[in-house]
Protein backbone atom coordinates (compact mmCIF):
# COMPACT_ATOMS: atom_id res chain seq x y z
CA UNK A 1 0.00 0.00 0.00
CA UNK A 2 0.99 3.71 -0.59
CA UNK A 3 2.53 5.66 2.04
CA UNK A 4 -0.02 9.00 1.06
CA UNK A 5 -2.91 6.13 1.81
CA UNK A 6 -5.09 7.48 4.51
CA UNK A 7 -6.89 3.83 4.82
CA UNK A 8 -3.98 1.54 5.43
CA UNK A 9 -3.97 -1.28 7.59
CA UNK A 10 -2.46 -0.91 10.75
CA UNK A 11 -1.07 -4.40 12.19
CA UNK A 12 -1.00 -4.53 15.76
CA UNK A 13 1.04 -7.90 17.06
CA UNK A 14 -0.70 -9.68 19.58
CA UNK A 15 1.39 -12.57 22.25
CA UNK A 16 2.52 -15.41 19.32
CA UNK A 17 0.37 -16.35 16.22
CA UNK A 18 -2.73 -13.27 16.94
CA UNK A 19 -2.49 -9.94 15.00
CA UNK A 20 -4.92 -7.72 15.05
CA UNK A 21 -5.86 -5.44 11.86
CA UNK A 22 -7.98 -2.32 11.83
CA UNK A 23 -8.62 0.45 9.61
CA UNK A 24 -11.44 3.09 9.11
CA UNK A 25 -12.24 1.68 12.49
CA UNK A 26 -12.86 -1.65 12.13
CA UNK A 27 -10.54 -4.63 13.66
CA UNK A 28 -10.10 -8.47 12.42
CA UNK A 29 -8.26 -10.14 14.44
CA UNK A 30 -6.51 -13.59 13.76
CA UNK A 31 -5.83 -16.73 15.42
CA UNK A 32 -6.42 -15.27 19.09
CA UNK A 33 -5.20 -18.96 20.75
CA UNK A 34 -4.31 -19.78 23.99
CA UNK A 35 -0.53 -18.39 24.30
CA UNK A 36 -2.25 -15.19 23.51
CA UNK A 37 -3.77 -12.39 25.90
CA UNK A 38 -7.27 -13.21 27.03
CA UNK A 39 -8.90 -10.18 25.83
CA UNK A 40 -7.07 -10.43 22.16
CA UNK A 41 -10.16 -11.06 20.55
CA UNK A 42 -12.46 -8.56 22.49
CA UNK A 43 -13.70 -6.08 20.28
CA UNK A 44 -13.06 -7.22 17.16
CA UNK A 45 -15.67 -7.03 14.25
CA UNK A 46 -14.36 -10.48 12.50
CA UNK A 47 -12.15 -13.14 13.75
CA UNK A 48 -10.42 -15.47 11.68
CA UNK A 49 -8.86 -18.89 12.86
CA UNK A 50 -6.38 -20.89 10.71
CA UNK A 51 -6.54 -24.35 12.03
CA UNK A 52 -7.61 -25.70 15.73
CA UNK A 53 -4.38 -26.49 17.59
CA UNK A 54 -4.64 -24.37 20.66
CA UNK A 55 -1.82 -21.86 20.38
CA UNK A 56 -4.03 -20.78 17.51
CA UNK A 57 -7.91 -21.58 18.90
CA UNK A 58 -9.00 -21.01 22.26
CA UNK A 59 -12.22 -21.60 22.30
CA UNK A 60 -12.56 -19.72 25.85
CA UNK A 61 -11.04 -16.77 24.17
CA UNK A 62 -13.31 -16.43 20.73
CA UNK A 63 -16.87 -17.20 23.26
CA UNK A 64 -15.48 -14.21 25.22
CA UNK A 65 -15.61 -11.93 22.56
CA UNK A 66 -18.75 -13.36 20.58
CA UNK A 67 -20.49 -12.55 23.94
CA UNK A 68 -19.26 -9.33 24.63
CA UNK A 69 -19.62 -8.03 20.66
CA UNK A 70 -23.36 -9.23 18.78
CA UNK A 71 -22.14 -8.49 15.85
CA UNK A 72 -18.28 -10.12 15.87
CA UNK A 73 -18.44 -12.70 13.56
CA UNK A 74 -15.79 -15.89 12.97
CA UNK A 75 -14.48 -17.25 9.54
CA UNK A 76 -12.89 -20.38 10.15
CA UNK A 77 -12.58 -24.09 8.79
CA UNK A 78 -15.15 -27.23 9.57
CA UNK A 79 -13.32 -28.56 12.61
CA UNK A 80 -12.96 -24.72 14.27
CA UNK A 81 -16.49 -24.03 13.28
CA UNK A 82 -18.71 -27.32 14.69
CA UNK A 83 -17.08 -26.36 18.10
CA UNK A 84 -18.95 -22.73 18.39
CA UNK A 85 -21.59 -22.70 15.06
CA UNK A 86 -24.76 -24.20 17.76
CA UNK A 87 -24.11 -21.48 20.28
CA UNK A 88 -23.89 -18.93 17.65
CA UNK A 89 -26.39 -19.48 15.27
CA UNK A 90 -25.31 -17.53 12.13
CA UNK A 91 -22.45 -15.64 13.46
CA UNK A 92 -19.55 -18.98 12.59
CA UNK A 93 -18.44 -19.14 8.78
CA UNK A 94 -16.85 -22.57 7.32
CA UNK A 95 -14.27 -21.67 4.25
CA UNK A 96 -11.87 -23.54 2.65
CA UNK A 97 -9.02 -23.49 -0.01
CA UNK A 98 -10.27 -21.09 -2.93
CA UNK A 99 -13.03 -19.38 -0.93
CA UNK A 100 -13.39 -15.31 -0.46
CA UNK A 101 -15.45 -12.98 1.56
CA UNK A 102 -15.60 -9.85 3.00
CA UNK A 103 -15.02 -9.71 7.10
CA UNK A 104 -14.37 -6.22 8.84
CA UNK A 105 -14.72 -4.48 5.81
CA UNK A 106 -11.90 -6.17 4.19
CA UNK A 107 -11.56 -8.31 1.10
CA UNK A 108 -9.50 -12.26 1.94
CA UNK A 109 -8.81 -14.78 0.54
CA UNK A 110 -8.15 -18.04 1.70
CA UNK A 111 -5.15 -20.23 0.90
CA UNK A 112 -3.85 -23.86 1.73
CA UNK A 113 -5.26 -26.70 2.91
CA UNK A 114 -2.72 -28.83 5.25
CA UNK A 115 -0.67 -27.90 8.42
CA UNK A 116 2.95 -28.47 7.86
CA UNK A 117 4.53 -31.78 8.59
CA UNK A 118 5.11 -31.98 12.29
CA UNK A 119 6.45 -35.89 12.18
CA UNK A 120 5.37 -38.37 9.37
CA UNK A 121 4.04 -40.66 12.03
CA UNK A 122 1.62 -37.30 13.32
CA UNK A 123 -1.64 -37.31 10.63
CA UNK A 124 -1.34 -33.88 9.02
CA UNK A 125 -5.28 -31.41 10.02
CA UNK A 126 -6.68 -29.31 7.84
CA UNK A 127 -5.01 -25.41 7.45
CA UNK A 128 -5.71 -22.35 6.30
CA UNK A 129 -4.23 -19.35 5.35
CA UNK A 130 -5.80 -15.70 5.02
CA UNK A 131 -4.73 -12.67 2.60
CA UNK A 132 -6.28 -9.52 3.70
CA UNK A 133 -6.70 -6.75 1.55
CA UNK A 134 -4.93 -8.69 -1.67
CA UNK A 135 -1.91 -7.92 0.74
CA UNK A 136 -1.10 -9.18 4.28
CA UNK A 137 -0.67 -13.03 4.27
CA UNK A 138 -1.34 -14.90 7.78
CA UNK A 139 -0.58 -18.44 6.91
CA UNK A 140 -1.32 -20.27 10.28
CA UNK A 141 0.51 -23.35 11.04
CA UNK A 142 1.87 -24.30 7.04
CA UNK A 143 4.01 -22.62 4.76
CA UNK A 144 1.95 -21.87 1.61
CA UNK A 145 2.45 -19.77 -0.89
CA UNK A 146 -0.24 -17.95 -2.45
CA UNK A 147 -1.10 -17.18 -5.71
CA UNK A 148 -1.26 -14.20 -5.47
CA UNK A 149 1.62 -11.32 -4.64
CA UNK A 150 2.19 -10.61 -1.12
CA UNK A 151 3.14 -7.50 0.53
CA UNK A 152 3.52 -8.08 4.04
CA UNK A 153 3.98 -12.03 5.30
CA UNK A 154 3.45 -12.84 8.54
CA UNK A 155 6.20 -15.10 8.84
CA UNK A 156 5.80 -18.19 11.88
CA UNK A 157 9.52 -18.06 12.74
CA UNK A 158 9.72 -20.80 15.23
CA UNK A 159 7.78 -23.52 15.78
CA UNK A 160 8.60 -27.30 16.21
CA UNK A 161 7.58 -28.53 12.45
CA UNK A 162 10.74 -25.88 11.12
CA UNK A 163 13.66 -24.80 10.89
CA UNK A 164 15.42 -21.53 10.23
CA UNK A 165 16.44 -22.84 6.89
CA UNK A 166 13.04 -23.24 5.58
CA UNK A 167 11.80 -20.07 7.39
CA UNK A 168 14.09 -18.58 5.04
CA UNK A 169 13.41 -20.41 1.79
CA UNK A 170 9.81 -19.63 2.61
CA UNK A 171 10.24 -15.73 3.06
CA UNK A 172 12.06 -16.25 -0.48
CA UNK A 173 9.69 -18.06 -2.25
CA UNK A 174 6.74 -15.32 -1.24
CA UNK A 175 9.05 -12.79 -2.46
CA UNK A 176 6.95 -9.82 -0.10
CA UNK A 177 8.23 -6.61 0.49
CA UNK A 178 7.91 -6.95 4.34
CA UNK A 179 7.73 -9.46 6.80
CA UNK A 180 6.54 -9.68 10.61
CA UNK A 181 7.55 -12.56 12.56
CA UNK A 182 4.32 -14.42 14.36
CA UNK A 183 4.31 -17.72 15.92
CA UNK A 184 6.91 -16.54 18.09
CA UNK A 185 6.23 -17.18 22.00
CA UNK A 186 8.98 -19.99 22.07
CA UNK A 187 11.62 -18.34 20.67
CA UNK A 188 13.51 -17.29 23.80
CA UNK A 189 15.65 -13.59 23.82
CA UNK A 190 18.48 -15.49 23.33
CA UNK A 191 17.87 -16.60 19.98
CA UNK A 192 16.11 -13.32 18.66
CA UNK A 193 19.32 -11.90 17.40
CA UNK A 194 20.31 -14.92 15.42
CA UNK A 195 17.11 -15.37 14.07
CA UNK A 196 16.62 -11.52 13.19
CA UNK A 197 20.32 -11.25 11.70
CA UNK A 198 19.76 -14.88 9.31
CA UNK A 199 16.14 -14.09 8.31
CA UNK A 200 17.35 -10.43 7.55
CA UNK A 201 20.44 -11.01 5.35
CA UNK A 202 19.23 -14.27 3.69
CA UNK A 203 15.33 -13.32 3.23
CA UNK A 204 15.55 -11.12 0.39
CA UNK A 205 12.60 -8.84 1.96
CA UNK A 206 12.22 -6.04 4.86
CA UNK A 207 12.25 -8.04 7.83
CA UNK A 208 10.42 -6.93 11.64
CA UNK A 209 9.46 -7.72 14.49
CA UNK A 210 7.14 -6.48 16.72
CA UNK A 211 7.18 -6.55 20.63
CA UNK A 212 3.34 -7.51 21.97
CA UNK A 213 1.25 -4.51 22.02
CA UNK A 214 3.12 -2.62 19.16
CA UNK A 215 1.69 -1.69 15.93
CA UNK A 216 3.05 -1.08 12.16
CA UNK A 217 1.32 1.06 9.99
CA UNK A 218 1.54 -1.14 6.37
Amino acid sequence: MSSDNPHRLVLTKKSHACVRLERDGRTLVVDPGGFSEADAAVGADAILITHEHPDHFSEKHLRTALEANAATEIWTLRSVAEKLSAAFPGRVHTVGHGDTFSAAGCDVQVHGELHAVIHPDIPRITNVGFLVEGSVFHPGDALTVPEHPVETLLLPVMAPWSKISEVIDYVREVEPLRAYDIHDALLTDLARPIYDGQIGALGGAEHHRLAPGESARL
